[in-house]
């Protein structure tokens, strides 16, 4: 059913599934549905290149911990469509997405499908009320559909790098940097999370002239103690007694959402008590049981995780390198990533590689990737879908296999597990 509503949304004659940057046509569409995002209260909104939905996610997990409600809306989705539309204590059914379809239809206005699926939210969203409304955003800010909201809560600036230039059609990352924060909201709280020094340093140049209050990372830090890390600022010390997280980057995400929950006066005890159960789909996911874990060999264990750009191949590679397993792979990407930076990050971790195709999805051709990999001295193979992927690389040999390089990919995976 998901894949019916996705492919009804991608081949309609009114919605593009093309990328085309702009905002009249969704405000003209909220115009005439009568301004519902002006019903949505306490929006938080959460932008950036790398970390939001972990940042999303983990602050979605901390406000209804402390007893209150919150819709949410992130993309991309995983398994299924609804994913996308969390409405204070459940998801839409399929019958409401495709209800409020029939109710966009009718507008007769020419929209994107991501424009299509955020007013999908809001319609639903604006129905009910919730304390919060968590909004996870596009790639550019400025003109990203989510960007609707007048007068939000908060918006929470996640790591910035280049994975999306291509996807964009910018230069550079300074074009990037200004099209994020230099249109963030004035008289708001703006939360920006961990920066390199020089993406840091452009952020707060564009946000010179801002009249909001302004959290920068240097106000509370990720800490490390053995293999222990801890949330720190001036006033609190808090233990990150997750279970299902694995790498620096993460814990950084989780950090920024503990940071928005405390000054939400979130109890620490409340935040300490949910950490243990946060867990992220397709983000360092190890799959324990199902279809795919039966299949292999007992002395098999298999991963997958949603990395797709330089940054994320950087703290996958991190992680890996503490497992002391042979380690292999199997690598589909997107088409508008950085293949060639992404693996490089990669060097030296992997005994062998599987590239193949994202199926359902405008994917880099296997034989490049195979060819890249080739390139970086890791030795690679092709396969034309993931079972034959992991046949190819399945063997009586302890190991560890780890899928990435794409969230579509991992929630082809998923459906499939």
């Amino acid at each position: 059913m998901s894949k019916l509503i996705y492919n009804q949304l991608a081949n309609h004659k009114l919605f593009n599934k093309s990328v085309k940057f702009g905002l009249k046509r969704i405000k003209r569409a909220l115009n005439l549905l009568g301004n519902p995002e002006r019903k949505l209260n306490n929006v938080i909104q959460v932008l950036g290149e790398s970390g939001k939905f972990t940042t999303l996610y983990s602050l979605k997990s901390f406000i209804e911990a402390n007893g209150q409600t919150t819709t949410m809306h992130i993309s991309p989705s995983l398994k299924d469509i609804r994913e996308r539309f969390y409405m204070g204590n459940r998801y839409l059914s399929h019958k409401e997405i495709k209800k409020t379809i029939n109710q966009i239809e009718k507008l007769k206005i020419p929209l994107t499908v991501f424009e299509c699926l955020t007013l999908i939210y809001i319609l639903n969203a604006s129905k009910i009320h919730t304390d919060y409304n968590i909004m996870e955003t596009g790639a550019l800010w400025r003109l990203d559909s989510n960007n609707v909201v007048t007068f939000p809560l908060i918006q929470i600036c996640t790591n910035i790098n280049k994975q999306h230039l291509n996807f964009l059609k910018r230069k550079t990352l300074d074009e990037v940097i200004k099209e994020d924060v230099g249109f963030l909201s004035n008289f708001t709280n703006i939360y920006v999370g961990k920066q390199s020094p020089n993406v840091l340093r452009k952020i707060k140049t564009h946000l010179k002239n801002n009249k909001s209050k302004i959290i920068y990372p240097n106000t509370s830090k990720l800490t490390k103690k053995g293999n222990q890390y801890y949330y720190q600022d001036r006033k609190y010390k808090i233990k990150l007694n997750t279970k299902k997280v694995y790498s620096k980057g993460m814990f950084e995400n989780v950090c920024l959402a503990i940071k928005v929950a405390l000054d939400l006066n979130i109890n620490k005890k409340i935040i300490q008590k949910t950490l243990p159960s946060l867990k992220f789909e397709g983000r360092y996911q190890y799959l324990n049981q199902g279809r795919i874990k039966n299949k292999l060999h007992k002395n098999e264990t298999i991963m997958i995780d949603g990395a797709h750009s330089p940054a994320d191949s950087l703290n996958l590679y991190n992680y890996l390198k503490t497992i002391k397993l042979p380690i292999y792979g199997i690598w589909a990407m997107s088409k508008n990533k950085e293949p060639d930076l992404f693996v490089k990050n990669l060097k030296g971790i992997f005994k062998k590689i599987v590239t193949m195709p994202i199926e359902n999805e405008n994917s880099v051709n296997p034989n490049l990737l195979n060819k890249i990999a080739t390139q970086n001295n890791i030795a690679s193979e092709i396969a034309d879908n993931f079972k034959t992927a992991l046949t190819k690389i399945s063997s009586k040999e302890k190991k560890l296999i780890v899928c990435f390089g794409s969230l579509y990919n991992c929630g082809n995976i998923l459906n499939q597990n």
